[in-house]
């Protein structure tokens, strides 16, 4: 790491808190293998009776990438019977489109698409922009678990079954990527920045996430953490049992989080997130440090391809190069600079922590 996480701190043995943070979460989220087989037994279980009599049992999310990809294989491994939830938002690659026609397909999964209000997104999106934080995916992220949820609770379901892991993606400093669960941040950078009314677009406020969780009993299923999760071992699965493509690099499914990651956030805020997700390979033993620190000398992507991706989310966005480098140039910030929910969500976090035996 160099500047590029403020609040970084070592330990009296020199361990950065993300290593520090990672064992916890490891500790306390991932099924101990001894208890694996037996704990993922009883969650399928679970899931099947909630479920009896019901045209679906449990909901996932699908974007074509490796891990909700790998989760709708996994759940039909076990007997499931999941509908999948896609949020188009404009920015799907046509590998992605690709990955998630054929994986529906050879499951026999059936898909619900909803596409979002472009004029709305775009205007969201912009919002975000000029905002002049790290954290521009919050508009996709937020609307997609609002998706999740809203389809649960409309079906009478009370599980969804999401990628998120902690083998593969427990580390990311916060200033990153903070608030894609908090609408009111969501609200307060679209007050400042945005232009339209968001009429449309999926959200959840904290009220209505508390309605979800304690009031209908929807809990989020992170089915990774119950086996042993490798991305490698992962992908070839796929590739072989779906004809799944890889689009080489994470998240890098959506052109615009491709654009972000390679080049936005590198070139305005001195972020190369590989850094976060192959320290969590290598805290989860699928990577060495010395692979690691080569595979960073190589370029984020190539820049041939960035700087059509450049041009065409200019041109999407209709900013014009002005807009765009004014954007680029303005002063960086982060989510501290605006309203937020963050107390709030320090003090739910602990709330649930504690009361994580009862609802899951």
């Amino acid at each position: 790491m160099g500047n590029d996480d403020p609040d970084i701190t070592f330990n009296k043995q020199g361990i950065c808190y993300h290593c520090d943070r990672y064992e916890l979460l490891a500790k306390t989220r991932l099924i101990n293998p001894s208890e694996r087989s037996s704990k993922l037994n009883s969650l399928i279980e679970e899931i099947k009776l909630t479920g009896r009599g019901k045209q679906y049992d449990c909901v996932i999310g699908i974007s074509g990438g490796v891990d909700s990809t790998y989760v709708a294989w996994l759940v039909k491994k076990y007997g499931l019977r999941p509908l999948a939830v896609h949020l188009d938002n404009g920015w799907n690659s046509e590998l992605a489109v690709a990955n998630i026609q054929k994986t529906l397909e050879k499951l026999g999964i059936d898909l619900h698409t909803h596409v979002i209000d472009w004029e709305e997104f775009k205007d969201l999106q912009i919002a975000f922009l000029r905002a002049s934080t790290p954290d521009g995916e919050i508009p996709t992220d937020h609307a997609i678990f609002a998706l999740l949820y809203q389809t649960a609770n409309r079906l009478g379901l009370k599980h969804v079954i999401t990628g998120t892991n902690v083998a593969t993606e427990a580390i990311l400093p916060k200033k990153w990527g903070y608030g894609y669960f908090d609408w009111r941040y969501i609200k307060d950078v679209h007050k400042r920045f945005g232009n339209l009314k968001l009429t449309t677009y999926p959200h959840f406020s904290l009220l209505k996430l508390a309605f979800y969780v304690f009031f209908k009993k929807i809990r989020m299923v992170s089915i990774l953490n119950y086996i042993d999760y490798e991305k490698a071992e992962a992908m070839h699965v796929l590739e072989n049992e779906l004809g799944w493509t890889y689009y080489g690099g994470k998240h890098y499914e959506s052109i615009y989080t491709r654009f972000y990651q390679a080049y936005l956030l590198p070139k305005k805020f001195d972020i190369d997130k590989r850094k976060a997700h192959y320290s969590n390979l290598i805290c989860s033993g699928q990577l060495t440090r010395e692979d690691a620190l080569k595979s960073m000398e190589e370029p984020v992507y190539p820049s041939d391809l960035l700087q059509q991706d450049r041009a065409y989310v200019i041109k999407k966005l209709q900013l014009s190069e002005a807009e765009f480098n004014e954007i680029m140039s303005a002063p960086t910030l982060t989510f501290e600079q605006y309203r937020t929910s963050n107390n709030l969500f320090e003090s739910a976090k602990k709330l649930v922590n504690a009361t994580r035996r009862y609802i899951g």
